[in-house]
């Protein structure tokens, strides 16, 4: 009996069957302890649906009614006409152009200065930790905080410190947020997204090996040639990581907006958020601005998606590499 099992196991038919029985043994037993890790995360799953998507649902029940709070009685059921009239609006497609300009500017000059940073902070210095500190300053600071303090003082054209520094050396005010709205909040939201960038990349700098770049230079390899071969290709991940969470959390922004600009001079520097929060709340029509929040919705996350499905890809290879 046991020469004749040992044979019909052998056989790759049998074999391939018996392999596929083992594992949905195995699928079952990790399935039970899987649910049973996943028990104590349960109540915040729960409060995450309840709070997120309970509120979408109802966004999209709203997207599809004829509803303004100025006119009492005028909530009526249109289905898609709000989606057909979002895309015959040509402001909410000059805002969403806006939109894109803001997060691509930020993301790359924010990566591109976090870079430097990180490269800086990489090497061993006097005063290196009080340096870093300082660095990270703004990303800590409230968006609203620091957007006051840009607009009251250092951009003010009458007594901030920008026209003041530039008075001394005979340059006339200038109206910054007057004359360039969006460039003025991109650099707001550069200097509060650089210290996230640098984090990110310091982290995948310091995760390098360093006997590869030991061998590198005894190999005769200079310092940009190490910096292209060897430093940047570890820190493609780390940077992609970086401009895609910045990327998602940017097309969010609002605060920044609101306290600097008010989405003016009419709607220059007004991103989708800004435009959505204008049309409920200041044109009080809710079923144009549901339908504008569901559209915003579902392009992020099919951006996002397809973002990160290319970043776990580059994760999974370097780890099989390795």
């Amino acid at each position: 009996m046991t020469a004749t099992a040992e044979i019909d196991v052998a056989d790759p038919d049998v074999a391939e069957r018996v392999r596929r029985i083992r594992e949905s043994q195995g699928a079952g037993v990790s399935r039970a302890e899987g649910w049973r890790r996943r028990g104590p995360l349960l109540p915040a799953l729960i409060f995450m649906i309840v709070v997120t998507q309970v509120p979408f649902l109802f966004t999209l029940y709203y997207s599809t009614l004829s509803w303004n709070l100025v006119r009492p009685g005028s909530r009526e059921f249109v289905g898609l006409q709000n989606y057909v009239t979002v895309a015959k609006d040509s402001q909410f497609w000059s805002v969403a152009w806006h939109t894109v300009v803001l997060i691509v500017a930020v993301v790359l000059v924010s990566a591109f200065l976090g870079l430097l940073l990180a490269l800086l902070l990489d090497r061993a210095f006097l005063g290196r930790g009080v340096v870093r500190t300082l660095l990270i300053t703004p990303f800590l600071v409230t968006p609203v905080a620091g957007a006051l303090i840009w607009k009251t003082t250092i951009l003010d054209p009458n007594n901030g410190i920008l026209n003041w520094a530039l008075s001394l050396v005979g340059i006339d005010r200038v109206d910054w947020i007057g004359q360039y709205p969006l460039t003025m909040v991109i650099v707001v939201l550069v200097w509060q997204w650089t210290p996230f960038m640098m984090l990110l990349i310091l982290a995948g700098l310091q995760s390098m090996p360093r006997d590869i770049l030991e061998a590198g230079r005894v190999d005769g390899a200079g310092a940009l040639q190490l910096f292209r071969e060897l430093t940047l290709p570890h820190l493609r991940r780390f940077i992609e990581l970086g401009v895609v969470l910045g990327a998602v959390y940017l097309v969010n922004t609002f605060d920044t907006i609101y306290m600097m600009t008010q989405g003016g001079p009419g709607i220059a520097s007004a991103n989708l958020p800004f435009y959505i929060y204008q049309r409920a709340f200041l044109g009080f029509d809710m079923g144009q601005a549901a339908a504008m929040g569901v559209v915003v919705v579902v392009f992020t996350i099919i951006i996002a998606s397809f973002a990160l499905r290319l970043i776990f890809k580059s994760f999974s290879g370097k780890e099989e590499a390795a």
